[in-house]
């Protein structure tokens, strides 16, 4: 049985999102605390019915959990919740899928955008007080997206609405989908996975908005690099392994292709060692894509209306993954 309202506990846990602090305003009448630290999360999870989490998620916490009956996910990927234990033990999972569409995809476009009009490297010639000369180079210049060619591998609701930014800009947009009979959106073309390696080398610009399953794992390898145009970059604004990193280093090493913007590395933070921080051609943030001033309040909403259901005795839940 999940518990009523004046004998359940919520677990907070984030390294620095105001979660708490924003719960604690909407006046719900529900126990909660807030944890901060791995350490203090593992001595204090069996304390908590719901626990709202993203990073700070180990399955070994389960041992500990015997309270728990629900996780609200803070972030819409999930995969690091182990799903066979918990549907063992009879604990629910939701993710946020969907309270970071319009963040991610503004943030990709960025992204492209920052690359082709070479922002960084303004913002860098400021630092050194430098006034950059015209340029002869045609191949050194800023560049224009209009008649570019932008490949998007995962056309959720990320994808969809970078494919509609990008229209904006008179872009090309072909999109990779697992299932191309329900609908296209915005792209000018839908295609299965299955299709990638042939569409690859017409794309100016590779994007990753696909949520990372046993299909999308290293969906860009050795293989694909050596398939895109040497002209054309790789924005990263999915997961980590989505991208085979080694691959991707040895491509930019060897200018097989122009550069990337990344935005999620398979380790993060990214390691100081990591060849990827001295690429002048490649853009890196660190996985902000999805935070906006707003993101505490859009994973309430989810959260609150799921345990409302749950209140109610209803089987479904939104954004349901257990």
């Amino acid at each position: 049985m999940f518990p009523s309202k004046d004998r359940l506990t919520i677990c907070f846990a984030h390294v620095a999102y105001q979660m708490r602090e924003r719960f604690l305003l909407r006046q719900i009448g529900v126990n909660s605390f807030n944890v901060r630290a791995a350490d203090e999360f593992e001595r204090r999870i069996g304390e908590a019915d719901v626990v709202v989490v993203s990073g700070l998620w180990r399955n070994e916490l389960l041992e500990k959990a015997h309270r728990l009956r629900f996780i609200q996910s803070i972030g819409a990927g999930t995969d690091q919740f182990d799903r066979e234990k918990l549907k063992r033990r009879g604990i629910r999972l939701a993710s946020a899928q969907g309270v970071n569409v319009r963040a991610v995809s503004e943030h990709a476009m960025a992204l492209i955008l920052a690359i082709t009009r070479r922002l960084p490297e303004a913002r860098d010639n400021q630092a050194k007080h430098v006034w950059r000369g015209m340029i002869s180079d045609l191949t050194q210049r800023e560049d224009e997206l209009g008649g570019k060619t932008l490949l998007i591998i995962g056309l959720g609701g990320i994808g969809s609405r970078l494919a509609q930014l990008a229209k904006a800009f008179d872009m090309r947009v072909i999109g990779i989908k697992r299932d191309p009979s329900k609908g296209g959106e915005a792209a000018d073309s839908v295609h299965r996975l299955a299709d990638l390696r042939a569409i690859l080398p017409q794309a100016d610009f590779v994007a990753l908005t696909c949520p990372l399953t046993k299909e999308t794992e290293k969906v860009i390898d050795a293989d694909a690099f050596s398939r895109m145009k040497t002209s054309a970059y790789l924005i990263s604004a999915a997961r980590g392994r989505c991208v085979d990193e080694p691959a991707l280093i040895k491509a930019l090493q060897d200018k097989m292709i122009a550069g990337a913007g990344i935005d999620v590395t398979v380790e993060e933070p990214l390691q100081r060692s990591s060849p990827l921080w001295d690429f002048a051609n490649v853009l890196i943030t660190p996985h902000t894509a999805g935070e906006t001033r707003r993101y505490e309040e859009n994973v309430l909403d989810i959260l609150i209306e799921n345990i409302e259901r749950l209140w109610c005795g209803e089987s479904a839940l939104r954004n349901q993954i257990i």
